[in-house]
C-alpha cells in the first residue's frame, strides 16, 4: 500500500506544493510591492474592492496569500473592515484561475518548461551576484529572475499532478474508495465532506481539485460528486485564514471570520444546485478534467456576485465604526 498509494502520493503533493510556493513567491517578488498600493487604492466600494481582489489573487495565484495579507493590513490600521468585503470576493474569484491553469494540458512540455526556467534562474541570479555586470543588466535579471521562478513553479505543480495521477488506478482497487463511492452514490455530501477535510489536512484547495479533476478524467468519479468535492474543498480552505487571524485584533478577525462565511455559506447554499453546475460544465466542454474547472470558476464567479450586494448592507454603520 505504501509503494503503491503513499510514496507516490506524497512525493506528488511535495512537488505540487513546492511549486505553488515557488510560484507564489516568484509572483510575489515580481507583483507584490503593488499589492498593498492596489488594496489600498481601489478598495473604496465593495464592487472596486471586488475588482482589486480579483487582480491581486490573480496576479500571486493564492487567494490565501491575498486573504492573510488583508487581514495583516486590517490589523495594521491601514485598511478598515469595510474595505475588505470586496477583497475577499474578489479573491475567491481571482483563485478560480488556478483551477482553470490546471485544465491546460501541458503536462507534456513541463518537464522541459522546469529545465529551461531553472537554467534561466540560475543565470539571472549570477547576473545579478557578478561584481562586474553592467547595472542595466543587472536590473533586467532581477524580473526575468522572478518570471522564471514562476514558470518553473507552474512547471512543478504539473509534474506534481502527473506524480499524485499515478495512484489512480492503485486507488480504484482499494476497498476504502470502493466503500467512499458506494455512499456518495446514495449522497454526494460525503463528497463535501471529503474535499474540506482533505483541504484543511493538506492547506491547498488547489491541490484536493487536481487531484479530483484526475479523477474525473478516468472516470473514478462522477462530475457531481467532483463538484461536491470542489464545494467542500472551498470550505476547508477557510483554515487558512482562521489560522492567520489568532492573536489579531477584532476587524482582522472579522476579516477571516467573512471569509469563512462566504466559502462555507457559498457551498451550502449552491450544494443542491450541484446538477445544475454539472449541467452548465458538461454543455461547456466535453472534457470531464476541465468540466471540473469550469465548475468551480461558475460557482465562485456566481458565489461573489450573490454576495455583493449584501456588502452594501449596513455601510454607513461599518464607515463609522471602530473595531479595536
Amino acid at each position: 500500500m505504501a509503494q503503491e498509494l503513499l510514496i507516490p502520493f506524497v512525493l506528488g503533493l511535495a512537488v505540487f506544493l513546492f511549486g505553488m510556493k515557488a510560484m507564489e513567491i516568484g509572483l510575489h517578488e515580481w507583483a507584490g510591492p503593488a499589492l498593498t498600493g492596489l488594496l489600498r487604492r481601489f478598495t473604496s466600494t465593495p464592487l472596486r474592492g471586488l475588482v482589486a481582489g480579483t487582480l491581486a489573487t490573480t496576479a500571486l495565484q493564492s487567494s490565501d496569500v491575498v486573504t492573510i495579507v488583508t487581514i495583516g493590513l486590517v490589523n495594521a490600521g491601514v485598511l478598515t473592515f469595510r474595505q475588505t468585503l470586496g477583497v475577499v470576493l474578489g479573491a475567491n474569484v481571482g483563485g478560480s484561475i488556478t483551477a482553470d491553469m490546471l485544465g491546460l494540458d501541458m503536462s507534456a512540455q513541463a518537464l522541459e518548461v522546469l529545465l529551461g526556467a531553472g537554467g534561466c534562474w540560475l543565470a539571472c541570479l549570477l547576473v545579478e551576484r557578478l561584481p562586474r555586470v553592467d547595472v542595466r543588466l543587472r536590473r533586467l535579471a532581477a524580473p526575468l529572475r522572478q518570471l522564471a521562478l514562476t514558470a518553473g513553479g507552474f512547471a512543478s505543480i504539473l509534474v506534481g499532478i502527473e506524480r499524485m495521477y499515478t495512484i489512480v488506478p492503485a486507488l480504484q482497487s482499494r476497498g476504502l474508495f470502493v466503500w467512499f463511492l458506494d455512499h456518495a452514490q446514495q449522497s454526494v455530501a460525503w463528497g463535501l465532506l471529503a474535499g474540506a477535510l482533505v483541504t484543511a489536512v493538506i492547506q491547498s484547495s488547489a491541490a484536493t481539485i487536481a487531484v479530483t479533476m484526475g479523477l474525473a478524467d478516468v472516470q473514478a468519479v462522477s462530475l457531481d460528486l467532483g463538484i461536491a468535492i470542489v464545494l467542500g474543498a472551498n470550505i476547508g480552505t477557510c483554515s487558512t485564514a482562521l489560522l492567520a487571524c489568532i492573536g489579531g485584533s477584532k476587524a482582522g478577525q472579522y476579516v477571516a471570520w467573512s471569509h469563512i462565511l462566504l466559502n462555507l455559506g457559498g457551498s451550502l447554499l449552491f450544494f443542491p444546485f450541484i446538477d445544475e453546475l454539472a449541467a452548465v460544465s458538461a454543455a461547456w466542454t466535453d472534457a470531464p478534467y476541465d468540466q471540473i474547472a469550469r465548475a468551480q470558476t461558475l460557482f465562485n464567479v456566481l458565489c461573489s456576485l450573490v454576495a455583493l450586494p449584501l456588502c452594501y448592507i449596513g455601510l454607513n454603520t461599518f464607515r463609522t465604526k471602530r473595531f479595536p
